[in-house]
């Protein structure tokens, strides 16, 4: 059996977004601190490349990336929430690198599976606007390249707190990547909402489930359970991609939300059985947000043991009304285009 691969590089501690900014190098740094305390089995690290001038322009206009260019090198304010140090833009190139580098590897069979440990994220980048922190889009980055490498469906799954608005935008007219996202709404960035659901060919191919904020590993069990993987065990990807952001977790300073690292370990499990089971254990997850130093970095670690061969199983009991209701709008929106939420 090949091994988990993790990919992360020192340069992703350069990207600086300003002193008391969330997204921070403590992030990643305490991710790997833990990591070589506590070394998981079955795994091996190693060093990304960057994203090439085509991978980036599968999804980015070349406006977005001449701007960008024009950033490299220099600090600056793209908006209210994003900003960039000298490193950030070689960073960001070498984030979206390291999740098409993840791909490549899951698909040629050199790697079981992978998770792409990088900064700045990327699920809120617009093919043509860097926004939420977001520079270039990793997820979509690597969707793309893995059809270039030949998976004719590929599922982007989003469990980051915050809807990823970027992911949906790339793919919302095509049927060729299924994007799937749970989240705080009404919430940042404001999209997201059940109707949302794809237009011409992209019909039904993007689902919604925006719940309120306090909803626990019991209620997120429920969601997966009765919606997005129904979906996608229907769609039959051969490729899974997770937008993996830890903000959900009950300790994060900006979330809503009252997940545990055991809730996101059983996310993960969900996600490696249903890549065992539909497209020989292709999975890869990219990091998003996540802003508890603490609750970030064990539930990663907690997610890497999943990846090297862990089991976790959804809380069960209680579920939220108001997650509930969320599911019943999220079925209902879907329910012309999947016979499995019917």
């Amino acid at each position: 059996m090949t091994a988990t691969l993790l990919l992360t590089d020192p340069l992703f501690l350069q990207h600086d977004p300003g002193e008391g900014h969330p997204e921070s190098p403590a992030r990643l740094r305490r991710i790997l601190q833990l990591l070589a305390r506590a070394p998981i089995a079955g795994t091996v690290m190693a060093q990304p490349r960057s994203a090439t001038d085509a991978e980036l322009a599968a999804v980015h206009s070349p406006e977005l990336l001449a701007s960008l260019a024009k950033l490299n090198g220099h600090s600056a304010e793209i908006d209210g929430d994003t900003f960039v140090s000298p490193d950030s833009v070689d960073a960001a190139r070498l984030a979206a690198g390291a999740a098409v580098q993840a791909v490549e590897a899951v698909l040629a069979g050199k790697a079981r599976n992978a998770f792409a440990l990088v900064r700045p994220p990327g699920h809120h980048a617009e093919p043509d606007r860097a926004m939420g922190f977001c520079l270039f889009n990793n997820a979509a980055v690597a969707a793309e390249a893995g059809r270039r490498l030949g998976a004719e469906r590929v599922l982007v799954l989003d469990w980051d707190v915050h809807h990823g608005n970027g992911t949906q935008a790339a793919f919302w007219g095509r049927r060729d990547v299924l994007y799937q996202s749970v989240h705080q709404f009404p919430y940042y960035p404001g999209s997201g909402a059940a109707p949302e659901v794809g237009r011409g060919e992209g019909q039904g191919f993007t689902v919604n489930c925006g719940l309120p904020g306090g909803n626990s590993d019991a209620d997120y069990g429920m969601i997966f359970e009765e919606l997005l993987l129904p979906v996608a065990q229907a769609y039959r990807p051969d490729l899974i991609l997770v937008s993996a952001g830890f903000d959900p977790h009950r300790d994060d300073p900006i979330g809503g939300m009252d997940v545990t690292e055991r809730g996101f370990a059983a996310m993960c499990t969900s996600m490696r059985k249903l890549a065992e089971e539909v497209c020989g254990g292709k999975l890869v997850l990219c990091l998003e947000g996540g802003y508890s130093l603490e609750g970030l970095s064990n539930s990663v670690h907690a997610c890497i043991e999943v990846l090297a061969g862990r089991d976790d199983s959804f809380a069960t009991g209680h579920t939220n009304a108001d997650a509930r209701h969320a599911l019943a709008a999220s079925r209902q929106a879907l329910q012309p285009f999947w016979a499995s939420v019917r």
